[in-house]
């Protein structure tokens, strides 16, 4: 396949159409509140995986996630352990540790809740996160599920950091097996507790060290969504060489294109600290390698083998951020 047809398939993806959503979402309250856009944005601007909220000499993380309505109808147990962990993943992804969730779960009896309410307790327990309350409605015509989590971090990982010279890493843990029929790569269920926590304690601890300000969490976008909203915060571009992506041995590279790992992020990272981030993961036998340059172009080229195409250009199309939401932000001067 080349470049172009992969990009092509992409851009229709389900990953990514569900990503440009949020620019329409975003423009649309934020029309309909005094201050704009700038009302909604704390210490981070909108567009990254949590809100962060200035708290002392450090920040409280705020986010939420909800689950699409057929995956927590065809797989009850592994939505529910999944609405727990991608909410961790979103805070370790900010520098920050998690402190609690809680749920608001709709189902058509209680009966029917105890496998969704079972795998956020398998989750709970294996990362030591705690779920202090929520809102139930078991007299639904249809399962939903949407779970929040509050966290803190000392110094912020953030999408609005990436500088242009800067590499661009992914880090991933590879030891896993895709969720048939999603696209949701499993390194997690069943793996030792303490190794999870410990593989996700590598975030805040870049933070802290000064070796990493930049970094995002891959979603369902997949690894080059994600890479584009990281991007596309910062206000820069990149070229991404589509061969140094890591990827498990037997998998068909399109499909862990648009993969959503149990644990994987994006970093952008200055140049003369490349090689210690990478280090630090490969001493858990966690996958990094610098896939990409991040450039001041606006525009995000991927290549293969000398092949080469153009998965976005911000100048002429927004991503995730609405251009009025943009323009507000910037105009108050809000900074990560």
């Amino acid at each position: 396949m080349s470049v172009a047809s992969l990009v092509a398939g992409l851009r229709e993806s389900r990953g990514f159409r569900h990503k440009t959503d949020i620019a329409g979402v975003v423009s649309s309250l934020a029309r309909r509140l005094p201050g704009g856009a700038s009302e909604m944005a704390q210490a981070v601007a909108l567009g990254d995986d949590c809100a962060a909220l200035a708290d002392g000499d450090g920040y409280l993380l705020f986010a939420i996630e909800g689950m699409v309505s057929d995956f927590v109808h065809a797989m009850p147990w592994f939505a529910g352990y999944s609405s727990v962990m991608v909410n961790i993943s979103d805070i370790y992804a900010m520098g920050g540790r998690p402190l609690a969730v809680v749920d608001a779960l709709w189902s058509s009896g209680v009966d029917a809740a105890h496998e969704v309410l079972a795998g956020m307790a398998a989750a709970s327990v294996a990362y030591g996160v705690p779920i202090v309350g929520g809102h139930t409605n078991a007299r639904s015509d249809q399962a939903q599920l949407a779970v929040s989590i509050l966290g803190r971090a000392n110094k912020l990982l953030s999408s609005f950091n990436a500088k242009p010279g800067d590499r661009l890493l992914m880090a991933v843990d590879l030891r896993g097996r895709f969720e048939e029929p999603y696209s949701f790569w499993n390194a997690s269920v069943g793996a030792p507790a303490a190794r999870l926590r410990g593989d996700l304690e590598l975030l805040p601890q870049l933070a802290e060290s000064g070796l990493c300000d930049a970094a995002k969490d891959i979603s369902m976008a997949g690894t080059l969504g994600t890479a584009l909203m990281l991007l596309e915060c910062s206000g820069v571009g990149a070229r991404i060489d589509l061969a140094r992506i890591p990827r498990p041995t037997g998998v068909p590279f399109e499909r862990w294109l648009s993969a959503f790992p149990s644990f994987g992020f994006l970093l952008s990272v200055r140049e003369e600290h490349v090689e210690q981030v990478q280090a630090q993961f490969a001493e858990r036998a966690l996958a990094c390698a610098a896939i990409g340059t991040v450039d001041a172009s606006r525009k995000v080229f991927v290549e293969q083998d000398g092949d080469a195409a153009l998965l976005w250009d911000f100048s002429d199309e927004a991503f995730i951020v609405a251009t009025d939401a943009a323009e507000a932000i910037a105009a108050a001067e809000v900074a990560p």
